[in-house]
C-alpha cells in the first residue's frame, strides 16, 4: 500500500481544470476534490488566494507541494502515478518530445489564442512568445498530422490536455476546426475516461447552479 499522501485538486466546473479531471480518471487514482463555484467569485476569496493568488484552476496540493499552471499540474500527476504510463521516463526517446508539446501549451498556444480573440496588435515574430498565429497553429497541425496521438502511437498526458483544450477552443471559434483537428479531437474525448470526466463536471456544473453544491 503506498504511503504517500493523497493529492488534494482544485477544480471547478467549465472551466481549463476539466482537462485535469479527465487526466484523474485517465490515471484511475483517488484524489480528494476541493470544489470551487466561480460564479460565487469563491476562486477569489482569501482562502483560495491562499492557495494560488492568481485565482485559477486547476490547482494540486501533494503533501507540501503545490503545483499551479495547467501544464504543470498535468505533468507532475503523470510522472506521480508512473504506473498509468501517461508519461515517457526520463531516457526514453519520447520524453524531450513530451515535455515540448506540454510547454508549448502555455508558452505559445495560449498566448496567441489570447491575441486573435481579443483582437490585440500582434507583437514582432522577433520579440513575441509565439512568433505569429498562423506559424504556431501550423506547427501544431503538422505535429498531429500522422497520428494517431500527439507522439504517434504512444498516447500521453499531453493528448488529454491538448485534446480537452481543442475541444472547447474550436466549440468558442477560437480554434479553426480542420479535419486534422477534429478527428484528433474525436479520438481523444471518445476514450472513456474522458467521458466519466465530463459526466462528472457536468453534475457538478448543475449541482452548483441548482444550489446543491
Amino acid at each position: 500500500m503506498s504511503t504517500q499522501p493523497r493529492v488534494t485538486f482544485f477544480h471547478s466546473p467549465n472551466t481549463r481544470s476539466s482537462g485535469a479531471l479527465a487526466l484523474f480518471e485517465e490515471l484511475g487514482v483517488a484524489y480528494d476534490l476541493h470544489l470551487l463555484n466561480m460564479k460565487k467569485g469563491e476562486q477569489r476569496q482569501p482562502e483560495y488566494l491562499a492557495i494560488n493568488p492568481m485565482g485559477k484552476v486547476p490547482a494540486i496540493l501533494h503533501g507540501n507541494a503545490l503545483v499551479t499552471e495547467q501544464p504543470a499540474v498535468f505533468m507532475y500527476l503523470a510522472d506521480l502515478y508512473p504506473q498509468a504510463k501517461l508519461a515517457p521516463p526520463i531516457g526514453d526517446p519520447l520524453r524531450g518530445p513530451y515535455l515540448r508539446w506540454m510547454v508549448y501549451y502555455g508558452s505559445c498556444f495560449e498566448p496567441a489564442l489570447i491575441d486573435r480573440a481579443q483582437q490585440n496588435t500582434p507583437a514582432k515574430p522577433s520579440t513575441s512568445p509565439y512568433g505569429d498565429y498562423d506559424t504556431m497553429l501550423k506547427t501544431l497541425t503538422d505535429q498531429l498530422q500522422p497520428g494517431p496521438w500527439l507522439l504517434g502511437d504512444t498516447f500521453t498526458a499531453a493528448d488529454v490536455l491538448w485534446g480537452t483544450a481543442l475541444d472547447w477552443t474550436t466549440r468558442f471559434k477560437l480554434v479553426p476546426e480542420t479535419p486534422t483537428i477534429r478527428n484528433y479531437i474525436e479520438r481523444v474525448t471518445s476514450r472513456p475516461a474522458v467521458t466519466r470526466a465530463r459526466e462528472k463536471d457536468t453534475a457538478m456544473a448543475a449541482a452548483q447552479e441548482s444550489g446543491t453544491n
